[in-house]
């Protein structure tokens, strides 16, 4: 099912989960629900996150050395759900799913109440058995789409794409950029001669002028490092940070220097 963004943009919140430690991850996904985040994206920390820049890299470093693994993450999306009805999806690279197995990381997934799944580093071509597994439990398939990507390929996205189709804003690796480039809008255009889906729109989105810039053309914003960069800053007060920085950078208010 497609997700409803009912704001203009919606935020889409990314969290590496485990940093820095599973039960201080609980309270700041709490915390971004009640500050208006929209859909929670839960990250599984992998030790080789080549999507990413240093930020969510030293995140999934630090969650590592506290033992996070697929299955934690699970459970955590478990406890989210008895708490709210927040649009949930686990964003993951591709190994630890499928170490558990498809079939069995589908149906965990459908037991959390997870709405579905992001596989950052699964190609569409490959992704048949994936899509199967998650289609018989009527969870979202979500895949990127880059500035790079051919027509035939954003096609091909949108086809196997259900809930939303994530946007990359631009080629490389996450991380907080003080300007974006107009590869999103491009490629939003794109996108839009082929689904119907909503479209969000990531990577490098950490300021209220960027957040307000992409809802004059996409759906949903999605902010990941910015978030993560608010929680490394700030040890023992993680949540009402993260919360602070949602309320900022939606409401078109700069946010403070949080931490420094």
């Amino acid at each position: 099912m497609p997700f409803h963004f009912a704001k203009h943009p919606s935020l889409v919140a990314y969290l590496t989960c485990g940093d820095p430690n599973l039960a201080t991850t609980r309270e700041i996904i709490l915390a971004a629900i009640d500050a208006g985040a929209d859909v929670i994206e839960l990250g599984v920390p992998f030790s080789d996150p080549l999507a990413d820049g240093p930020v969510i890299q030293r995140a999934s470093e630090r969650a590592l050395r506290q033992g996070t693994t697929l299955g934690q993450v699970l459970k955590l999306a478990t406890e989210i759900r008895q708490r709210s009805t927040v649009g949930m999806i686990l964003f993951s690279y591709f190994n630890p799913v499928l170490r558990m197995g498809l079939a069995k990381f589908a149906g965990a997934a459908k037991d959390a109440g997870l709405d579905g799944a992001l596989i950052t580093d699964l190609p569409v071509e490959e992704a048949a058995p994936y899509l199967h597994e998650m289609r018989a439990r009527n969870l979202s398939t979500v895949f990127l789409a880059a500035p790079t990507s051919t027509d035939e390929r954003l096609k091909r996205i949108a086809e196997v794409s259900t809930g939303f189709v994530y946007a990359v804003s631009r080629t490389g690796v996450t991380g907080t950029r003080k300007q974006l480039t107009d590869d999103g809008r491009r490629l939003v255009r794109r996108l839009r001669k082929y689904t119907k889906l909503p479209i969000a729109v990531g990577f490098g989105i950490s300021t209220p002028e960027q957040f307000a810039a992409v809802g004059k053309f996409a759906d949903a914003a999605v902010v990941g490092s910015a978030i993560v960069e608010v929680i490394e800053r700030n040890p023992g007060k993680e949540a009402e940070s993260v919360a602070q920085f949602i309320r900022q950078l939606s409401s078109g208010s700069q946010p403070s220097a949080i931490g420094s």
